[in-house]
């Protein structure tokens, strides 16, 4: 089997778990990276083995040799990369979310079907080693139907500003940047149903928090502690054509007491944990039982999780097959969460 040549567009922070899946790789060649900044494209370059460095996209794009990209950018050029990655000819692994409106990923859809090539969306949580355990189990039927689920990923104070506050290249704020993950679990592990319709709410009302003093956070590297367009807070009802429902809630900032990471799945059988650690809830001659699994870690493993990503990436890219996370999930994703910020500032239900 050949090789596949790869390039990394974008050198911020989440690409070195891009970069160091693929050196582990050994079906890879680590041909190129580009980012606006030289120096720090020379750096990764370097430091995980890339042939090429370029500053223009344009230019890699006409790179013939390049097979394969992961697209680590701002959340405001993810459809645009992708488009113009996949008329160059290149398989494509975008970070989530797939763009920030769904016109934009109903561009992206067309692009794959009209040039053959893949997109995979970055949704890493469905490769996590609990997550495909869990999966099977559903997939067999000892839950039976999995009919409601809730999400939660507070942050008390972790509004990362820079980009990440500044709507215009985010879409928004922890709804697409944490409640993407959260509502794409529970949307994968119940079966992916087709969402009937959803209602949302979103909160301005704590701003960054940049007063708050003795606790660290993350920052991004563009950090201003002036500037902050995204919400605080946004919670959400889903509600899908088979009766199933899901609940969330995530936040930059919050009054709670502590930060909070929670995935539940409720089903007619048995119930699951999978965050913040395993569990399996279920029932045996009229006794309720909590299951433990004996696994290597009860917690989500992100390097690992990131290495099934890029490794299931890598093989549909070689056999032709189509990703698991397909750039169909992306478009479903990006209008159930284009319609929970529509519900919020209309104030209704909207219907799919």
């Amino acid at each position: 089997m050949s090789k596949l040549k790869v390039g990394v567009i974008g050198a911020g922070s989440i690409s070195e778990l891009h970069m160091g899946s693929y050196k582990n790789n050994p079906d890879i060649v680590m041909h190129a990276v580009c980012d606006l900044n030289e120096q720090r494209a020379r750096a990764l370059a370097d430091k995980y083995g890339f042939a090429r460095v370029y500053t223009n996209i344009a230019e890699m794009m006409a790179d013939t040799e390049l097979e394969a990209v992961s697209i680590c950018t701002w959340n405001n050029t993810h459809a645009d990369l992708a488009v113009a990655a996949l008329n160059a000819g290149k398989h494509v692994l975008v970070e989530k979310p797939l763009s920030t409106t769904v016109e934009e990923a109903l561009r992206v859809q067309e692009a794959v079907r009209r040039t053959g090539k893949q997109v995979q969306v970055g949704y890493v949580r469905r490769h996590g080693a609990n997550t495909q355990m869990l999966k099977q189990f559903i997939d067999n039927g000892d839950f039976g139907e999995i009919y409601y689920a809730k999400a939660s990923c507070i942050r008390r104070l972790g509004n990362p500003g820079g980009w990440f506050a500044d709507k215009s290249r985010s879409g928004g704020g922890p709804l697409i940047d944490l409640g993407v993950h959260m509502i794409d679990l529970c949307w994968y592990l119940m079966g992916r149903p087709k969402v009937k319709s959803v209602s949302g709410n979103t909160y301005y009302k704590l701003g960054n928090r940049a007063n708050v003093q003795n606790l660290n956070f993350y920052k991004a590297a563009d950090y201003d502690a002036s500037k902050n367009t995204v919400e605080d807070m946004a919670n959400a009802i889903v509600r899908f054509e088979n009766g199933a429902s899901l609940m969330v809630d995530v936040s930059f900032s919050l009054h709670a007491k502590e930060n909070e990471v929670s995935v539940r799945l409720f089903g007619e059988k048995g119930g699951a944990e999978i965050e913040p650690e395993i569990t399996i809830v279920t029932e045996k001659y009229d006794t309720i039982l909590n299951v433990t699994p004996q696994v290597n870690s009860l917690k989500l493993n992100v390097t690992e999780a990131f290495q099934n990503q890029i490794n299931h990436f890598v093989s549909c890219c070689l056999n032709g097959t189509t990703p698991d996370s397909s750039v169909d999930d992306g478009v479903e994703m990006m209008k159930i969460l284009c319609g929970i910020y529509e519900s919020a500032e209309q104030g209704k239900e909207i219907y799919f």
